[in-house]
């Protein structure tokens, strides 16, 4: 069993060992008699445990139950070993860890500052952007055809597709909802009562020619009574204006009216929430407002469409 002092020996062993392990962060020590190991269970885990070995083997177990009550003194201070250890406090962090250590050079300093603030960059969420252009808006009305029969609308009473017309290299589109009466016998969109309103809108208000701007549709074919394209018809038919998008690749997309709107948005807010104010398209500006037509029967409405068409114009301005 051995002396009284190589018992108190071995005790003031254990005792470093067990100071050392709580400067670890250690919070409890299961002692198993016959396996000649320690469960140690750490403060930086919840549950994991790991294995210790005990000083000499198995004589951990054999004097579990020894108080250290017996009166001897050790020939070394108790803790000398623990003294002769590496402490934490005193260690150099390592590099990833210098921004919370108060005590790092500023030469370092500053060079983790700029690998953080390069790392805070790399983590900016884009976002989708627009595709690259894989074909021409020739190609897209060519694969359109003139006789589209995608959806219902061909069997309703259309006259003719009606395409998008206008700059193909423009930075500002607008975009409705679907072709009326006039577009519908002359083949072109808004070139009615409520084209005419967009003309003044664009040249008069924006200051710029028709012609550099270019403008769609949702859908291509006019929906009997001018009422809204149902979903299944947009469904069919905005898949091609996207890709105009994509070819043309506006600064600005102007959309008038809810249909238009809530179609290019993917959204079911009313127009005069959306309204207003910027939103996306693919990395694309948006701006809703209201449709020409809602304005011939509201004018009141006119000063709001061109609040909107102010912060267009700021916003191109740039």
């Amino acid at each position: 069993m051995g002396t009284d002092a190589e018992k108190v020996d071995l005790i003031a062993d254990i005792r470093e060992q067990v100071l050392y392990m709580q400067e670890l962060g250690v919070e409890r020590m299961d002692a198993q008699v016959g396996s000649g190991e320690l469960r140690v269970e750490s403060s930086h885990t919840q549950s994991a445990s790991q294995p210790v070995r005990s000083p000499e083997g198995t004589r951990t177990s054999q004097f579990a139950n020894l108080r250290s009550e017996i009166s001897y003194k050790p020939e070394r201070p108790v803790g000398s070993r623990l003294a002769e250890l590496p402490s934490l406090t005193k260690r150099k962090s390592p590099v990833f860890f210098d921004k919370y250590n108060p005590e790092r050079d500023e030469g370092q300093g500053a060079r983790n500052e700029t690998e953080e603030n390069a790392g805070e960059a790399a983590l900016v969420d884009v976002g989708p952007v627009l595709p690259e252009p894989t074909e021409t808006i020739e190609q897209i009305r060519a694969e359109i055809g003139l006789d589209c029969k995608r959806c219902k609308l061909h069997t309703l009473g259309r006259t003719q597709v009606v395409n998008s017309v206008g700059n193909f290299n423009a930075d500002l589109m607008f975009v409705g909802e679907a072709p009326g009466a006039d577009e519908d016998i002359q083949g072109e969109p808004f070139v009615g009562k409520a084209g005419q309103l967009l003309t003044d809108i664009i040249e008069k208000g924006l200051q710029m020619p028709r012609k550099d701007v270019f403008i769609g549709n949702i859908n291509r074919c006019r929906p009997p009574g001018n009422r809204a394209p149902e979903p299944d018809e947009s469904a069919a038919c905005k898949p091609f204006l996207f890709r105009e998008i994509a070819v043309v690749r506006p600064k600005v997309i102007v959309v008038l009216g809810a249909t238009a709107a809530q179609n290019l948005l993917e959204t079911k807010v009313p127009i005069s929430r959306l309204r207003g104010h910027f939103h996306d398209h693919l990395g694309v500006k948006v701006m809703p407002t209201f449709h020409p037509a809602y304005l011939l029967r509201d004018p009141n409405k006119k000063r709001e469409v061109w609040e909107d068409m102010k912060m267009v114009r700021d916003y191109l301005r740039k």
